[in-house]
C-alpha cells in the first residue's frame, strides 16, 4: 500500500495529468490514455494510476498481453505490473476464459471482468484476417441479359 490514499491522488490529478485527452467537441467529453484503462474513460473506476489494483488489455505483436497491478510493489514501478500474454493460435474462449478468472474469480477488481473481457474480443477479433467479399451476383433483367 503507498503512503498516500487513491482519493486523495484522484482529487489531486482530476483535472489534469499526462493521460487526460480533453476535446472542447462534442460537449467537452474527457478521455484518457492511460495503459491500465479499460474503457479510455477520464474515471475514478477505470484509472489505473490512481488505483491499487488495477488491469489492461493490450495488443501486442499479434497476441493479446494481459496487465494487472501488483498492489504490494507500489514503491517498487519496474516490478509492480505483471504481464501474461496469449498468442495467435490461442483459442478466443480461452483467453476469455483466463482473462475473467484473472480478474473475478481470484477477488481482483470483479467489477471490471466485462470491460476486459470486451476489450480483449475487440483486439482478438482485430487481429483476424478478413475474408474477400464475393463477387456479386447479376439479378434480373442483367443476368437475363448477360446469359444470351
Amino acid at each position: 500500500m503507498s503512503n498516500v490514499s487513491a482519493d486523495l491522488i484522484w482529487s489531486i490529478c482530476n483535472g489534469q495529468n499526462s493521460y487526460l485527452c480533453k476535446r472542447r467537441t462534442s460537449g467537452g467529453v474527457q478521455f484518457s490514455r492511460d495503459p491500465l484503462n479499460l474503457t479510455n474513460k477520464h474515471s475514478r473506476k477505470y484509472e489505473g494510476f490512481v488505483n491499487d489494483q488495477a488491469i489492461g488489455v493490450q495488443q501486442a505483436d499479434n497476441a493479446v498481453k494481459l496487465v494487472t497491478k501488483k498492489s504490494s510493489h507500489n514503491h517498487k514501478p519496474a516490478s509492480s505490473r505483471a504481464t501474461t500474454a496469449y498468442g495467435s493460435n490461442t483459442s478466443s474462449r480461452k483467453i476469455y476464459r483466463s482473462v475473467a478468472g484473472s480478474t473475478a474469480k481470484r477477488g481482483y477488481r470483479a467489477d471490471l471482468r466485462q470491460e476486459a473481457i470486451a476489450r480483449a474480443s475487440a483486439i482478438k477479433d482485430s487481429q483476424r484476417k478478413k475474408k474477400d467479399a464475393p463477387e456479386k451476383k447479376v439479378r434480373g433483367a442483367k443476368a437475363r441479359k448477360a446469359a444470351q
